[in-house]
């Protein structure tokens, strides 16, 4: 039996959606109808999030794969906050319903791929690139950051001003005969890091506090930073086994030279 959508718990839950509905004229009928068809084929989702993670973690620059479908009550909290969007961008009569809402919400399937280095995120792309049909990429930066590689390869940059940094990958497959969208998210171990707390601490205020919004701003910049140093340190470890390898080279060629003069040594003693 589906489990249904409690008006009252849902509102208490989130306490600006009963404005929102009445401002926006949604049908609540609807959004319970929405909740229940999701609900009835969330286990597909399941099933599809572990084989797109599974795909991932075979890609050796990938780090840690994470793998979540959509909650329920999210989806439809989620359906509420775009409907402003989308009556903007497709007129006042619009409104979420069972046939449009799995391609209106782009990530009721969300993986997130996670890699060490920077520089690693070139494979990474590529890899996705190769392996599914991308319909769509956002590169999140920061204002000020480096964009040129994004430009050369013609990705949206979106810039945030919170200092959300990632690649946002939508995906399309039929594993049968609907299509299914899934998000792909790639980013460093730091960025990471930044985004979780960034986002819980954004979700537990209505309005975040100016302290932590500078505070927020400043563990951006030292993550950041954490960023580049975690790179040059890549780069300056491949440059020392470099000469490593250099080095025993040379010293087993030198060797190589004194066994045989020691030999034409020997030889001419004898002699």
């Amino acid at each position: 039996m589906n489990k249904k959508l409690i008006k009252e718990d849902f509102f208490k839950k989130y306490s600006f959606a009963e404005d929102e509905i009445e401002k926006y004229n949604m049908n609540w009928d609807t959004l319970s109808n929405i909740y229940e068809d999701f609900n009835r084929y969330k286990d597909t989702y399941e099933t599809q999030a572990n084989f797109i993670s599974n795909t991932l973690r075979r890609h050796s620059k990938i780090h840690t794969v994470k793998t979540r479908v959509k909650n329920g009550e999210r989806l439809i909290e989620k359906i509420i906050r775009k409907t402003p969007n989308r009556k903007d961008k497709y007129g006042e009569d619009f409104e979420f319903n069972l046939e449009n809402y799995k391609e209106e919400i782009n990530d009721l399937i969300g993986i997130r791929a996670i890699h060490i280095f920077k520089q690693d995120w070139e494979e990474i792309h590529k890899f996705i690139l190769s392996t599914w049909k991308v319909i769509e990429i956002t590169a999140n930066v920061r204002e000020g950051d480096n964009t040129d590689r994004f430009e050369e390869l013609n990705i949206e940059i979106q810039s945030r001003k919170s200092g959300y940094r990632s690649v946002h990958y939508l995906i399309e497959f039929y594993p049968t005969s609907q299509r299914v969208i899934a998000e792909i998210q790639v980013r460093t171990i730091f960025e990471e890091g930044y985004g979780e707390i960034d986002h819980q601490l954004r979700y537990s205020h209505k309005e975040i506090p100016e302290v932590l919004e500078s505070n927020l701003l400043l563990f951006n910049r030292i993550a950041g930073s954490a960023d580049e140093m975690a790179s040059f340190i890549n780069l300056l470890s491949k440059n020392w086994n470099e000469m490593e390898c250099g080095y025993k080279s040379l010293i087993k060629e030198k060797d190589e030279e004194l066994r045989y003069l020691r030999e034409r040594l020997n030889s001419l003693e004898n002699k």
